[in-house]
């Protein structure tokens, strides 16, 4: 797989690229429920013998399918697939997207030990429900393996049903005050995260931090009471929670790559 300079995938594992193609797709689903002789495989697939036997090749060459001789004629052959090796490689084709794909990894504190936790901050405009909610989040997802700060470029007093959002997942914020973003001017971060459009015009550049955007519509904009609008902030710290987590994967891949150089 080739990555870019700005970190882009630019070239597939190999797995998807072969497992991609409709024909041996197609082989592949037949092969995972029944070993077949190729004659079947040509039947299910509606296919000459010849294009079934080219990429049944393929997938040989790869290893996730092989050939057996049958017992009861010697002169045909069973085709059957690897099940375990193809777990082996889809896995690893998550992974190369995204570490946090790959199975059985926890999000949470997995970074080298005596290493700095890493310094992320997050932006919004007012700094009073997204931002907060994020930084909170961080902080307690991490355990410890991410510092979080958060902080808005038009702060406005911290929203109730953030509070109220974060005490139902264990954390009180209630003593968290609002900040502009100019209070961090000047600080290095590993990571500077903008979680609404308006603030990623007008963030200032922070020197060595990796800029991130998530479009994250603001809970504080809905319409009504907070009883009525608490499901909006609900939802806001769901998709902030699976996204950090992500985000955690990625820090702890980064922190070892690091640590293996070293």
């Amino acid at each position: 797989m080739v990555v870019s300079s700005d970190g882009t995938k630019t070239s597939p594992p190999r797995f998807l690229k072969l497992a991609a193609h409709p024909v041996r797709w197609q082989l592949l689903g037949a092969l995972a429920h029944s070993d077949r002789r190729v004659g079947e495989l040509c039947e299910l697939s509606k296919r000459p013998q010849s294009l079934v036997s080219y990429h049944l090749r393929q997938l040989r060459d790869d290893g996730v399918v092989s050939a057996r001789r049958s017992a009861a004629d010697g002169r045909d052959s069973y085709y059957l697939l690897d099940l375990e090796r193809c777990g082996e490689l889809l896995a690893g084709a998550g992974a190369a997207l995204h570490p946090g794909l790959e199975p059985g990894v926890p999000a949470g504190r997995d970074n080298p030990a005596g290493s700095a936790p890493a310094e992320v901050l997050f932006l919004c405009t007012g700094n009073s429900a997204r931002s907060q909610i994020a930084e909170a989040l961080c902080e307690q997802l991490s355990e410890g393996v991410v510092r979080a700060a958060s902080a808005g470029s038009d702060p406005k007093p911290l929203h109730a049903n953030a509070v109220r959002v974060m005490r139902e997942r264990g954390v009180d914020i209630a003593g968290h005050r609002s900040k502009h973003l100019s209070e961090f001017e000047g600080r290095r971060f590993d990571r500077v995260i903008s979680l609404c459009d308006r603030v990623r015009e007008v963030c200032p550049e922070f020197p060595g931090s990796e800029a991130i955007h998530w479009s994250i519509p603001d809970p504080a904009r809905a319409a009504g009471s907070d009883e009525q609008t608490l499901p909006a902030f609900e939802r806001t710290a769901t998709e902030l929670q699976t996204r950090i987590r992500f985000l955690i994967h990625a820090i702890n891949a980064t922190a070892q790559e690091v640590s293996a150089r070293a």
